[in-house]
């Protein structure tokens, strides 16, 4: 068996609804295809999927009557964009694993894999240049099987072989002219995987791996596509479900990743970043309006009421969806992705506040948000509803804060301290999420006409307004309290 070679794929995943492949074919854009493979893919795990769970993918692909085994590192700091990959030629269609095999390396030399899952594909190859950059286009059409089970797969996949990042976005962006695409995030492997086990319909945000020694710059970027992440696995569910727990994950995704423009604003430069967090403004927005509809539809117990806000609900689905799918939306999201990878300030110099390592820029960040808590949040009763609200913000940003960066600070005293952090800003943000309820029920009532109907009581939160306010002070003090996990 030849050596294993290891590479970090530069590339784009194009997620196609099968009516925009046939578009694409059809268009003069790529023309007759340079090859065309048929291409059937065994997964193989452990009993127990320790490699997925992992973070690592073991698969032999079969094309024509060769067989090459590939390992890939998918682990939870990776992000859609860049991944490390091994690959060697195997005589069959069953894993090897040899000395040059990572996997025995990472899980000892008496590893033994099975397989789960095959998916079969018709894989359509072009070599394309753009903008003096070499680009091999793929669209793959099949499905991941698993037993009786099938899922469809349709994507498109841009590598760079040579040349540009940029020429990659470039490249996209025409295809996106002529067939609606989304940017993917899931792997043929997750949709396998997906098949053998129950269909999972929340993604709540995964757990990140920071190194405390790289560029600030770095975990910006990798906190950022996990967000990204998070947002694309629910709003798939979403638009094909109209699942309301999907929406308020896909609005906490937003929020964290607004959160994380906050957070690394010194080194974010240029404009764009400021651009592109005002469309995500937008974007949540339009979901906040579902969410709290569905909010409210929990609490309506009146049978005219509870139909009344269904509609609403419905309405505001509509509007929902019709977002997700509007241009405006697949721009922000190859905008962003775009910047994300290529933008101005990964490229910043030794003097910008970016030579700064992720371990220190994260104490600061850290020290910042929890004084500004402090600053705001020392007399709650001496503020309006609307500054109270302003706490209520600044508490989020610092528990999101808190989650990003926790992986830097995991010894044994660290996650001790951390843990008891955690507790604490659940407690706060459960205050101070009853106070909002208080404030804003009336007005989303009234944004939508009910504010005058007979049942609107039985529908907003109640409670004693100066408990509350005390409850939430006394909450933010124990945050303060709380030993900080970062120093």
């Amino acid at each position: 068996m030849g050596a294993y070679w290891v590479s970090s794929e530069i590339e784009l995943k194009l997620e196609l609804a099968p009516e925009a492949l046939d578009k694409l074919l059809t268009s003069d854009i790529l023309g007759a295809p340079d090859e065309t493979l048929s291409q059937r893919s065994t997964y193989f795990d452990t009993a127990d999927w320790k490699l997925f769970r992992e973070g690592f993918t073991l698969r032999v692909r079969k094309t024509g009557d060769a067989y090459v085994q590939t390992v890939k590192a998918t682990g939870p700091s990776k992000s859609h964009f860049a991944r490390a990959e091994w690959e060697s030629a195997v005589p069959g269609n069953r894993p090897v694993f040899d000395h040059s095999n990572p996997l025995r390396a990472e899980f000892g030399v008496d590893i033994q894999a099975h397989p789960i899952f095959d998916v079969e594909i018709e894989r359509r190859v072009w070599n394309i240049e753009e903008n003096g950059s070499k680009i091999e286009f793929v669209i793959d059409q099949g499905a991941a099987i698993a037993g009786e089970r099938r899922a469809p797969v349709y994507e498109a996949e841009l590598e760079l072989k040579d040349g540009r990042q940029r020429a990659l976005f470039a490249l996209a962006r025409t295809i996106e002219a002529i067939a609606p695409v989304k940017l993917g995030v899931r792997s043929k492997a997750e949709r396998g995987y997906i098949l053998v086990e129950r269909q999972q319909t929340v993604f709540k945000a995964e757990r990140l791996d920071l190194d405390k020694y790289a560029r600030a710059s770095v975990a910006f970027q990798t906190i950022a596509a996990s967000c990204f992440r998070q947002f694309r696995l629910n709003e798939d569910v979403l638009i094909k479900r109209r699942n309301g727990e999907a929406l308020h994950q896909a609005r906490v995704a937003l929020r964290r990743l607004r959160s994380a423009f906050t957070l690394f604003k010194a080194l974010l430069i240029g404009d764009e970043s400021q651009r592109l967090k005002e469309e995500l403004r937008w974007l949540a927005g339009i979901l906040g309006d579902a969410r709290d509809l569905d909010v409210l539809l929990e609490k309506a117990a009146d049978e005219d009421l509870h139909e009344r806000l269904r509609q609403a609900r419905e309405v505001a689905y509509d509007e929902v969806i019709q977002a997700l799918g509007s241009s405006r939306a697949r721009a922000l999201m190859l905008d962003f992705s775009e910047w994300l990878y290529c933008g101005d300030f990964q490229t910043a110099g030794a003097t910008a506040p970016d030579a700064i390592s992720t371990g220190d820029f994260a104490a600061m960040a850290l020290d910042k948000m929890r004084k500004r808590l402090k600053k705001h949040g020392q007399a709650l009763a001496e503020i309006d509803d609307e500054h109270r609200h302003e706490v209520r913000k600044d508490a989020k940003k610092l528990r999101y804060a808190a989650e990003f960066f926790s992986s830097l600070f995991n010894d044994q005293r660290g996650m001790r301290r951390y843990k008891r952090f955690i507790a604490a800003m659940e407690e706060l943000q459960d205050e101070l999420g009853a106070l909002n309820d208080l404030a804003t029920g009336p007005n989303v009532l009234a944004k939508f006409g009910l504010a005058n109907h007979p049942a609107r009581d039985l529908a907003i939160a109640h409670g004693d307004k100066s408990s509350l306010i005390s409850k939430a002070q006394v909450s933010i003090e124990g945050v303060l309290d709380a030993k900080r996990f970062w120093r």
